[in-house]
């Protein structure tokens, strides 16, 4: 089967319903997304699937033929320069281990939402764990990140 990863097609010719996150890691060699809880709980394993934030680690390789899955790495220039320098400047990395699906989570927010409230914010970001508790951190670079992709659009 295709896969489509960060617009470059790829051949998989293993077990249809393993699941992204092997695939990313195991034969693409992407170590960009992490596992985390292998149950769809934690949120590390996070990617976009046509856009949508999805849990790499329980969605099936066949789900994804004939979409666009995007990780980290392959996120829009102007987007990923955006979180990360926010990221950078509140100080938001601890461990780090579930800075990746947290950043990706964030993307898609911003994605869809260029001025998130507060409440946005929770909603989007709760479904992901941080074992730090870096949650205040993580809204301010949110907050941040909407500011600089706001600024750099006018």
């Amino acid at each position: 089967m295709e896969i489509k990863v960060n617009q470059r097609t790829q051949q998989f010719n293993g077990d249809p319903e393993t699941p992204l996150l092997w695939y990313l890691r195991d034969h693409l060699k992407m170590p960009d997304t992490r596992f985390g809880c292998g149950q769809g709980l934690c949120g590390a394993c996070s990617a976009h699937v046509d856009g949508k934030l999805v849990r790499t680690c329980n969605t099936a390789c066949d789900e994804v033929v004939g979409k666009e899955v995007t990780t980290i790495s392959g996120l829009a220039p102007h987007l990923a320069q955006a979180i990360k320098s926010a990221w950078i400047k509140v100080d938001v990395p601890q461990c780090g281990y579930c800075q990746n699906g947290m950043m990706m989570a964030a993307a898609a927010l911003l994605s869809q939402t260029p001025h998130p409230s507060d409440a946005d914010i929770t909603d989007a970001m709760n479904k992901n764990i941080c074992r730090c508790g870096t949650y205040a951190q993580i809204r301010k670079a949110i907050h941040l990140a909407a500011k600089n992709l706001t600024s750099k659009a006018v």
